[in-house]
């Protein structure tokens, strides 16, 4: 909201704190440390303050207009009344002339010149004083010129007087902004609905078990709180006791309630489900994550974007050229068309009206309020707003593979059975009953993959080949390549060289002597995988992927997923490089990692995009962190990217569409054709482009 200066707003403050706070002032010399960590403590909730009183001067603003909108309504009904053009269209004659008709109309003129029209008046001087005259400026000259030469004619200057023009004018100057500040403050209810997650006190339970309510900045590290059913998390933290379900999906985008147990991690604001939960307090104030969201989402909407910068350059070179238009105007009417001077003025004022490049200053910032505020409440964080905009153009988007395209943990991806008196079922439940006994990584991933498996007797281990037992009166043993070959056991079977060949991890099961089947594990490909990499297609993005593995493993998920590149065996500190490398193709690129051994290639990507930060939004290196681990969140971002720029190019267009169109219009070019606009209904006109403007930025939804 750049463009306005209603009672000062942009430089008006809700900063707090000159004000004495007396939790900060005792005893603060006998434990600086202790107050050090309160005024931090209070400088987060001080953010959330801050953020409400901006709200309420909004809210402000908006009834304020409400206010002179229908004062200055009730007013001009009256001048209507006694306007003499009104009074021939509606067939009254002279029949509401009388003596002093004029000097009442003018008086009834003059507090709707001043009261209704004060914004702007007050306005101009804003916008003046910072040598940057915009909509404001139009508004105002056009107001004050009607304004004195009307009352100029009124005690004695040759003329005809126009009041009902300018109080219809201010009229629906007042309605158009009214409606506008509405749109505006809709515009940014997602990031006040984010900011009111936080409940306003805490059940505190204290060291000897009696719990107490406190305010929320009284919470510290290492508090203990009870969360009871269907009551919102007060702060981040750890569940100490208890088990319940969570919905955290304000602040994460996650649709589906999360199980929490004793050690999982809950998020501050976030509505706990069925059961009541002990949580110990870790991060409080401005180290939270919500109030992390919070500030990211503050700093990226007031982040100038380029688009942003043309603008409010165009905007400027409007204003001027409005100014120019309206003298040029005036003086063809009078020096060349030889029109009276009343005449001439209505045309100069409607064209400075109707070119208020008002719609032009909101056109960016409004997508970019709306385009931020979904992100967030999707658990899609922009960082840096020149990046987001640049994700539109991207060509190639490169995936670290471990915990991005995969799940990060060993799981059965095949199982083969070579005895036809057997299934895969079977197979897998004898499997995973020899090797529940086993703490092995490979023993646990055939255990978790089987729903339920008898019990085993006789267990006993086999040092670095495997496991063995009786299951259900049947020697099962669960081994590896190594056993069979020290057996001389040989398995020529082509489905078990093309697993090896994948570089999955395969074992043999053993039943009663013989070599029974064959499972196979790896990585688990994540299920949004797939359709990530199909997404990326659709929109003509190259998919590529980066990887510490080696070549087999990286081909196997490259050929599942239907990457276009793989990079296998790359180290760490060699990701920057491969980036570099296809940078220096000519293409744009992003790239998607876990933010921690993935920092130097996430900043050297033209979009670098950390994905499953969890709670952990302050990734230095990224640009874009998204809270979940699923890569159909990078679809999402971008395809947001896209939508973002399309809604400022619609806007943008729109804003100077209609002034090319319209000032001729109001120049009188069509007056030999009877068509004329009046102020009002360029006022009309100019606050319609506004709200289309507004109306527009509102539609941006992000696809997912």
């Amino acid at each position: 909201m750049k463009e306005h200066d209603h009672s000062s707003h942009s430089e008006h403050s809700h900063d707090s704190s000159d004000q004495p706070h007396h939790h900060e002032t005792h005893n603060e010399h006998e434990d600086p440390a202790k107050h050090q960590e309160m005024k931090r403590e209070h400088a987060g909730h001080e953010s959330h303050a801050e953020h409400k009183g901006h709200h309420d001067h909004h809210a402000h603003m908006v009834q304020d207009f409400r206010k002179r909108f229908w004062i200055s309504l009730a007013l001009t009904v009256p001048v209507l009344l006694l306007s003499p053009m009104i009074q021939e269209v509606i067939g009254l004659g002279t029949a509401l002339r009388f003596s002093g008709d004029m000097l009442i109309s003018f008086f009834l003129s003059s507090v709707i010149f001043f009261y209704g029209g004060w914004p702007f008046l007050k306005g101009m001087v804003g916008e003046l004083k910072k040598k940057t005259p915009g909509m404001m400026t139009l508004i105002a000259l056009a107001i004050t010129v009607a304004y004195i030469y009307s009352s100029a004619v009124v005690f004695g200057l040759g003329g005809k007087v126009f009041f009902w023009e300018l109080a219809t004018l201010i009229d629906i100057m007042l309605l158009g902004h009214w409606i506008e500040m509405k749109s505006v403050m809709g515009a940014s209810r997602a990031l006040e609905a984010l900011a009111e997650l936080m409940p306003s006190d805490a059940h505190l339970i204290l060291d000897d078990g009696v719990m107490q309510d406190v305010p929320l900045s009284e919470l510290k590290k290492g508090n203990r709180v009870l969360v009871k059913p269907g009551e919102k998390v007060p702060a981040d933290g750890v569940v100490a006791e208890g088990q319940s379900s969570v919905n955290e999906s304000m602040l994460t985008g996650e649709s589906q309630p999360v199980s929490k147990k004793a050690g999982d991690k809950v998020i501050g604001g976030a509505i706990n489900g069925e059961g009541s939960l002990t949580v110990l307090v870790e991060k409080t104030g401005k180290d939270s994550f919500l109030s992390q969201v919070i500030d990211l989402v503050k700093q990226a909407q007031e982040s100038k974007s380029k688009t942003q910068d043309l603008a409010s350059r165009a905007a400027f070179w409007l204003t001027l050229i409005a100014i120019g238009a309206g003298a040029v105007t005036l003086f063809i009417w009078l020096a060349i068309m030889h029109q009276d001077l009343a005449f001439a003025l209505e045309r100069t004022v409607t064209v400075m009206v109707i070119t208020c490049p008002h719609a032009l200053g909101l056109a960016v910032p409004l997508v970019v309020a709306v385009s931020t505020a979904i992100s967030a409440r999707n658990g899609l964080l922009i960082r840096h707003r020149g990046a987001f905009e640049q994700a539109r153009k991207l060509q190639a988007v490169i995936f670290d593979k471990t915990g991005t395209l995969t799940l990060g943990k060993f799981g059965v991806t095949d199982t083969i059975v070579f005895d036809n008196r057997l299934n895969a079922g079977e197979l897998m439940r004898s499997a995973a009953a020899v090797e529940a006994h086993s703490e092995h990584p490979i023993a646990r991933s055939i255990v978790q993959s089987v729903a339920d498996f008898p019990q085993v007797t006789e267990f006993k281990a086999l040092p670095g080949k495997g496991a063995g037992g009786r299951v259900e009166g049947r020697d099962v043993l669960v081994v590896s390549p190594g056993y069979l070959r020290e057996n001389n056991i040989t398995m020529d079977d082509e489905r078990i060289e093309r697993l090896s060949a994948q570089g999955k991890t395969v074992i043999f099961v053993v039943i009663d002597g013989l070599v029974s089947g064959a499972v196979a594990l790896a990585d688990i490909i994540r299920p949004e995988s797939r359709e990530a990499i199909e997404g990326f297609k659709k929109m003509g993005i190259r998919t590529m992927m980066l990887t510490g593995d080696n070549k087999q493993v990286a081909r196997w998920v490259a050929d599942e997923l239907g990457l276009d590149e793989y990079f296998a065996e790359v180290l760490p500190h060699e990701k920057a490089d491969k980036v570099r490398e296809i940078q220096s193709r000519g293409l744009t690129v992003a790239m998607t990692g876990d933010g921690v051994n993935d920092a130097p290639a996430l900043a050297q990507a033209d979009v670098g995009i950390a994905i499953g930060a969890g709670t952990d939004v302050a990734v230095e290196s990224a640009d874009i962190v998204l809270v979940r681990s699923n890569p159909l969140d990078v679809v999402a971002i971008i395809g947001l990217a896209k939508a973002t720029y399309k809604k400022m190019v619609q806007n943008l267009a729109w804003a100077t569409g209609y002034n090319a169109f319209a000032i001729p219009l109001a120049a009188g070019v069509l007056y030999s054709y009877g068509i004329l606009l009046s102020p009002a209904m360029g006022a009309v006109l100019m606050s319609l482009s506004t709200v289309i403007v507004s109306i527009n930025a509102r539609f941006l939804k992000l696809k997912k």
